[in-house]
Parts: structure tokens; C-alpha cells; sequence
């Protein structure tokens, strides 16, 4: 099934809708937007469906409880049924909305908040939302993806237990806040690293040094801000000190101002 329309302000969106053994427990619906502008997902939902957001090439910024954050690649955001929350997301941005009806089990007790979502359910998400898939496959697709779930501690030290991944553990720490300060020698004492460790870790997982990631990260996670928020705001959300010197990065990293990237109309799903 497929949905076509346009939100009061005229920018076209997309929606495709996959549904599989609906009006069972355990069946699944799953909405695949694409919008020429940015995205947002209600200011308030209350859904009578769980709810999990996942995009394969951007960030998404989630407001809920008072507080925002972001995902970082690899995550999703995860809003129990009944949960207030909006979701929003950049320009030219694909978006996969997953409607449950049962809480998988690996988030049970998790009422929302950020979710790794692995390879495989990643890849067999945009397998199901495909015309003509076989909802047998479907279902046993799904299984697969609600099991290949995972809620994220917070803890950044504890992600790298084994000893690994010190760079992307600081990344998606980073990543749900843009705003955080943490130099990068404080983030290699809580790590028990040396900070030329942490630094050469950056460059093998992302080929670029911590100070960059973190400005790249930044401006991605203000694009999704600025078709709802001034300037002035996003400036300060995302970690600038200075409202010049976010214009300037922005700037320089898109090719043009954030005041014109704000002006674009904000998409509202159906």
C-alpha cells in the first residue's frame, strides 16, 4: 500500500506502508517516508501502537519527557504505546517507522529511548518494505528484527567491556548529545585509555580525528533542528559558544547559512 501527499505548506511526501498479519499480536506495519524537506512526527502522539524510528542516512531528533536527544548511526528511537514524543528528521531523509503491537522482548521494561538496532535487522527492515514481499517471510523477518533489538546503556565505559570499540562508544554518547563539553582526554580517563589511544582509535573507525567527528556531528544533528527552532537556539543546542561560529561551520560544511536551511517548510507525515 502506498500513500501519496503534501503538507500544508506544499512540500511533497511519501509514504509507503507494508503491513504484515495485521490485526494479530504478532504482526507488523511498516512506514517508509521520503520528503524533499525535513520531517517531523507529531508534536504529541499518544499512538495505540509501539513504536520504533530508525534511519538508515541521518539522525533523528527525539523530544520526549521535557529533554531531547539524537541517535547516533546504528540506533533507533523506541516510544512505548502511550508515550508522548515527536521525532524529527533532516531533508532528502528516509525514515522506517515500525507500528507492534506487542513490546519486543528484548525492550521490555524499556518504556522509550535509544535502541541498537543490529546489521541484520537493519537489513531486513528495508527487505520487508519492499512491494510484493511475502508476509510469511515477513513474519519470520520480523522475529528476527524484534530479537536483534537492544536497549543502550548509558554508561559509556560499559560498552567497551571487552576492551573495544572506545571510539564508537564515545561517538553515540556524543551523538545523543551534541551540547556535551567532554574533552577529548576526559572521555579517554573514563575509559581507562590514553587519549592518543582514543584519538588513534577515531581515525581507524571513522577516518577522521575526535574534533572533527564531533563538528561533523554537530551540523548533522542542527539540520534537524532548524526548520523548528531559530537560530540563535540550534546554535546553543548543538555545542556552539558563539551564534557567528555555528554560521560559519555551517556554512562552510553545506554551502550555505543555517537561516536559509531554516526556512525550509516542515513535512508532516500522514
Amino acid at each position: 500500500m502506498s500513500i501519496r501527499g503534501q503538507d500544508v505548506g506544499g512540500d511533497p511526501i511519501a509514504c509507503d506502508a507494508f503491513g504484515y498479519g495485521l490485526g494479530r499480536p504478532t504482526g507488523i506495519l511498516v512506514l517508509l517516508y521520503r520528503a524533499d524537506g525535513p520531517m517531523g512526527f507529531g508534536a504529541v502522539r499518544h499512538d495505540l501502537l509501539h513504536q520504533l524510528y530508525w534511519s538508515p542516512d541521518g539522525m533523528l531528533s527525539a523530544v520526549y519527557g521535557g529533554r531531547s536527544c539524537f541517535t547516533a548511526p546504528g540506533e533507533a528511537f523506541w516510544a512505548e504505546r502511550g508515550v508522548s514524543h515527536e521525532v524529527r528528521a533532516a531533508d532528502r531523509q528516509t525514515v522506517y517507522r515500525l507500528c507492534l503491537r506487542e513490546v519486543p522482548d528484548p525492550l521490555a521494561g524499556f518504556r522509550r529511548g535509544h535502541v541498537a538496532v543490529g546489521a541484520r535487522a537493519t537489513r531486513l527492515v528495508q527487505e520487508i518494505a519492499t512491494p510484493g514481499y511475502d508476509e510469511r517471510l515477513a513474519l519470520e523477518a520480523r522475529g528476527r528484527i524484534l530479537s536483534d533489538l537492544a536497549p543502550i546503556t548509558p554508561d559509556v565505559a560499559a560498552q567497551c567491556a571487552d576492551g573495544k570499540g572506545f571510539a564508537r562508544a564515545v561517538a553515540r554518547a556524543m551523538s545523543h548529545d551534541p551540547a556535551d563539553p567532554t574533552r577529548l582526554d576526559e572521555w579517554a580517563e573514563q575509559l581507562h585509555i590514553s587519549a592518543k589511544t582514543l584519538q588513534r582509535d577515531f581515525v581507524r573507525e571513522f577516518g577522521m580525528s575526535f574534533s572533527r567527528h564531533r563538528t561533523t556531528l554537530r551540523l548533522r544533528a542542527a539540520r534537524a533542528l532548524l526548520v523548528v527552532e531559530p537560530v540563535s537556539v540550534v546554535a546553543h543546542r548543538v555545542g556552539y559558544s558563539s551564534v557567528s561560529a555555528f554560521v560559519v561551520a555551517f556554512a562552510k560544511e553545506y554551502g550555505s547559512p543555517p537561516g536559509q536551511y531554516s526556512r525550509a517548510r516542515l513535512a508532516s507525515p500522514v
